[in-house]
């Protein structure tokens, strides 16, 4: 049951109250789930880096418990199949949107934390937690793209990116140009402006990493594919589809 109300977003338990069923959503889960996987990094980092300091893991928490994190966990464990949406949400996007994802994700923590405990959390999702740790202690992984930007830019334009919201595309993403003196460096595109931005940080902070210079690239960005919901969900489907 707890699984069960941890895809139900807010959207589909109104609708189906309207009808006269009594069917709670995911946001008690949610809240119990934001502190379920805050206590597995903490529990990691402690038990596996045993000289990092109090700062350096608040630090390395902040990053791997964030939103951008989870929304990439959620995909990868496939869990926008799983979500039960209301029709507007459903038409909107909300399959793909970062926050729902997200907070769908920490929904699922939860339910398996209340069914098994925190051994069965770590059990299901505690390998990519310690390799997503490790990418951001190795500096494989930028702890936040917006900001390293900003450093480069300061440090070389004297002056901050500027983000400008050009459009909605056909799909109903956000589409967000960034320039930097003057000239467009690069083009991100999201569920929401601020997925938006990120994804076209993130871009011009690869771009200017690479070259001193790099003021004439532009991308664009891909938009992950919709999935089709489904009623079949369990731990061990969670694990298989990660691991396909």
């Amino acid at each position: 049951m707890f699984l069960f109300n941890a895809f139900c977003h807010s959207s589909y338990a109104y609708e189906v109250n309207q009808l006269g069923r009594e069917i709670k959503n995911n946001e008690r889960l949610e809240f119990l789930g934001d502190a379920v996987v805050e206590l597995m990094v903490c529990d990691i980092l402690y038990r596996n880096y045993p000289d990092s300091n109090e700062g350096d893991m608040a630090k390395v928490k902040g990053a791997v418990a964030s939103e951008e994190v989870l929304t990439e966990l959620a995909r990868e464990y496939n869990l926008g199949k799983y979500v039960f949406l209301g029709k507007g949400e459903e038409k909107t996007g909300g399959r793909t949107r970062s926050s729902i994802l997200a907070d769908t994700f920490e929904a699922v923590c939860a339910a398996i934390y209340l069914d098994g405990g925190l051994s069965a959390v770590v059990d299901v999702f505690g390998e990519r937690f310690a390799q997503q740790i490790d990418e951001f202690l190795s500096g494989q992984r930028i702890f936040d793209y917006k900001t390293a930007l900003q450093e480069i830019t300061q440090d070389r334009y004297r002056e901050l990116p500027e983000y400008r919201l050009v459009k909605m595309d056909d799909n109903g993403k956000f589409v967000v140009e960034l320039y930097v003196h003057g000239k467009k460096l690069a083009t991100g595109v999201g569920n929401s402006k601020k997925d938006a931005e990120k994804n076209a940080a993130k871009k011009a902070y690869q771009s200017l990493s690479q070259s001193f210079d790099a003021l004439d690239v532009s991308n664009s960005s891909s938009t992950p594919d919709e999935n089709s919901p489904s009623d079949s969900i369990n731990s061990s489907t969670l694990k298989n589809d990660a691991m396909s």
